[in-house]
């Protein structure tokens, strides 16, 4: 069921209510260069992935996310309160690099063409267009701007960079991360359309039921399991650091 379109008055107070978050967390805490270079990518790159969901479900004959206005890169209607603004805020007062998400795109998959292998695709595109800017960013530092990067172990070493190659890493750095996060099979992420399309049907009820506290499960899985994300994100960040060398 198709969401009814943001109105422009929504969007206004939405961006009123991120203009005073960001002003909180500026009086309060001394913002650094690297944070809003983090920032400066972090935002494109989610925007991004959440556009070429809308994108492709039109393409394949829904146009359920155009009509809501969601196949724009301006980020006042992808703003999700909490991802969005709260998470990112509370992240930066406490010295952390920020991280969010956007509000998810609307797609009606019955309104697919195929909607059983195209709903799929729908879901894979998010973390493809994230890894597909993760490899242009690589290349494009070890080619065009001949910056030399090297990986030891499992961990990318890094040297000093200007701003530009530094905007460019960290560009291409926020993308393998975010990708490898939405495979995560669990809901509401995109790595769980693949463990939709693979359960077999006597699973689906038990499924359904647990699906309604895919949320819960998923930050307590997260904050409960030391090393989850480290593992999810090592393997990812290792083979892009591959492209460095």
């Amino acid at each position: 069921m198709s969401r009814r379109p943001r109105s422009s008055r929504d969007n206004v107070v939405l961006a009123v209510l991120a203009g005073l978050v960001l002003l909180f967390v500026l009086r309060r805490h001394v913002v650094s260069g690297d944070t809003l270079l983090w920032l400066a990518v972090l935002v494109p790159s989610i925007i991004l992935h959440e556009v070429s969901h809308g994108a492709l479900a039109l393409l394949f004959g829904d146009d359920t996310a155009k009509r809501a206005g969601r196949l724009t890169l301006n980020p006042i209607p992808h703003v999700d309160p909490f991802g969005t603004v709260i998470l990112p805020a509370i992240l930066l007062l406490s010295g952390s690099p920020p991280f969010g998400w956007a509000k998810p795109v609307p797609v009606n998959v019955l309104r697919l063409r195929d909607p059983r292998n195209q709903s799929l695709l729908v879901s894979l595109v998010g973390p493809g267009v994230n890894a597909s800017l993760a490899v242009l960013a690589a290349l494009a530092l070890r080619y065009a701007r001949h910056v030399s990067l090297f990986v030891s172990g499992r961990s990318l070493l890094v040297p000093h960079l200007g701003t530009f190659d530094r905007g460019l890493f960290l560009f291409g750095f926020v993308n393998v991360v975010l990708g490898a996060f939405n495979l995560i099979p669990l809901p509401p992420l995109d790595g769980s359309a693949v463990l939709e399309r693979l359960l077999p049907s006597s699973l689906w009820p038990g499924y359904l039921r647990l699906r309604r506290y895919s949320l819960i499960i998923l930050f307590a899985a997260v904050f409960l399991v030391p090393g989850l994300l480290v593992r999810v994100f090592s393997p990812a960040l290792h083979l892009w650091g591959r492209l460095l060398t």
